[in-house]
This record gives structure tokens, C-alpha cells and sequence, in this order.
């Protein structure tokens, strides 16, 4: 079975994205990602994606304390992405918590960053994000195109002892397009990498299709909206079980 990352985006120590779909629960949830990471290990989370969108818009990282708090708030493995460009930003994460850092832009511009790194904390802590569109890697938040095929970037990474890639390919919908299903089926065909699929899932239909994907390395996805918005029909039930919590969850250690 694939294993899902519900994903926690943080602008100016906020989640983007509330929890919503239960008539009256929007009051329930804090728009604290740490309540939020609390409330996704309560509903079984495995590990989490967080995404510091204000690192990606400015390239500097800067919510490092709120990473400690949540890493500190649930017993299950972080990884972060975002914005990561120097050593010192991947090991500081490391040193407060977070278990695994997922960069991207870097990983085109300075690679022997991502090599030295994987030689100092292991090919299991780091991952690297391929963002792509039309088969064409974009970097500095999908604003610039490389010219760089993701089987490329892939292989170069490979080479440096990455062993997974967290990937996506844009389209013009939510939905599990074929576009995606294909670059996804022909990425882990040729590179033999893990893979985890970022975004385009929108249904319970489109995860089932994914899964077919798992004999080929496809072995996770990252999902935010559908969940938010309770698209699979087990939410509502974890929605009516969560009115009668007052401490968002049994992992809570705040």
C-alpha cells in the first residue's frame, strides 16, 4: 500500500490550508501547524510533509523553531522542504528534530552539496524534489525552467547516492492526469529510484490508480487539499470522532 503524507504548507508560521468539510469543525483546528501536525498523527499519520513556503519565496530559511515544535509534538518522522540552499540550513533541521530534508533547487545548482550531504547523514535523510512540466525540471518555485529532463536530474542524482525523489509533473488539473501517470510510470521504470508522488491526486479513484504504480517504485504520495477537505469517505467519520477530543489527538506532548 502506498504511504501517505498528509503535507502541513507554513506562511508566516501558518498553515495555508485549514481543515474543512464537517459543518461547524473549521472552529475546532488552529491554523498552528503544530496543532495541525498534532491532529494528522491523531488520525493515523505515519509521517508528515511540511513545506515552508516563505523559505521558497525568498530562498532563506526561517521557521526553524516552529520545525523544532512540531518535530517535539508527534512521535512520527518530518520531512521538510522548502527553500533548503546551505549545509548549515539541512543540519539544523536535523539537529531539532526533523528527520528528513527534501531539497530542490540546490540539487540543480550546487550538487555537491547534496553529495557531501548524503556522505555525512545517509541517502535515507535526504531526498530531492523534481518539479516539471512538459518533462522540462523547474526550479526557484517552478519559475525557471532548466532544460533538464527529470530522468536526467534523476540519474545525476543517483550518481551522488540519492535513493529517492519526491516528484512532480504539472498539469492543468487536480486530477491523476495520464500526463502525470505516464512521467510517473517512466521515471521509476528507468531510474529504478523511490519515488514519491507529489500532488494530481484528487479522488479515491486517482490513489487507487497510483497504486498500480507501486510495482514500479512509486511507494507514496503527498497529499494536501483532498485531504483538507475531506474527500475520502473515512474523514467524516474522523471528523465526528474528533468533536468529541478536547486535546486533538492521542500523540498530543505539548
Amino acid at each position: 500500500m502506498l504511504l501517505i503524507f498528509p503535507t502541513i504548507e507554513i506562511s508566516q508560521e501558518s498553515c495555508v490550508l485549514l481543515v474543512r468539510g464537517e459543518p461547524g469543525s473549521e472552529r475546532l483546528y488552529s491554523v498552528d501547524p503544530v496543532k495541525m501536525a498534532i491532529l494528522w498523527r491523531g488520525e493515523n499519520a505515519k509521517t508528515l510533509h511540511i513545506v515552508d513556503l516563505d523559505a521558497v519565496a525568498t530562498g532563506e530559511f526561517r521557521n526553524l523553531g516552529m520545525m523544532k515544535r512540531m518535530a517535539e509534538a508527534v512521535d512520527i518522522p518530518l520531512q521538510v522542504g522548502g527553500g533548503l540552499r546551505t549545509y548549515d540550513d539541512v543540519r539544523s533541521l536535523f539537529e531539532n528534530g526533523v528527520y528528513r530534508a527534501v531539497l530542490g533547487t540546490v540539487a540543480v545548482e550546487n550538487p555537491a552539496l547534496v553529495g557531501r550531504l548524503i556522505k555525512e547523514f545517509g541517502a535515507s535523510r535526504i531526498a530531492v524534489s523534481i518539479e516539471s512540466r512538459k518533462r522540462d525540471v523547474l526550479i526557484h518555485g517552478k519559475k525557471t525552467p532548466t532544460g533538464m529532463t527529470p530522468l536526467e536530474l534523476t540519474r545525476q542524482m543517483q550518481s551522488l547516492g540519492v535513493n529517492r525523489v519526491v516528484y512532480t509533473e504539472l498539469t492543468d488539473g487536480d486530477s491523476l492526469t495520464d500526463e502525470f501517470y505516464e512521467a510517473l510510470k517512466e521515471l521509476a521504470q528507468e531510474s529504478k529510484i523511490r519515488i514519491t508522488a507529489r500532488g494530481s491526486v484528487s479522488s479515491y479513484r486517482d490513489l487507487i490508480r497510483l497504486q498500480e504504480l507501486e510495482q514500479y517504485g512509486v511507494d507514496s504520495v503527498i497529499l494536501g487539499q483532498p485531504l483538507y477537505e475531506n474527500i475520502f469517505p473515512c474523514q467524516r467519520l474522523w471528523r465526528i470522532n474528533e468533536k468529541e477530543l478536547t486535546d486533538l489527538g492521542p500523540t498530543r506532548r505539548m
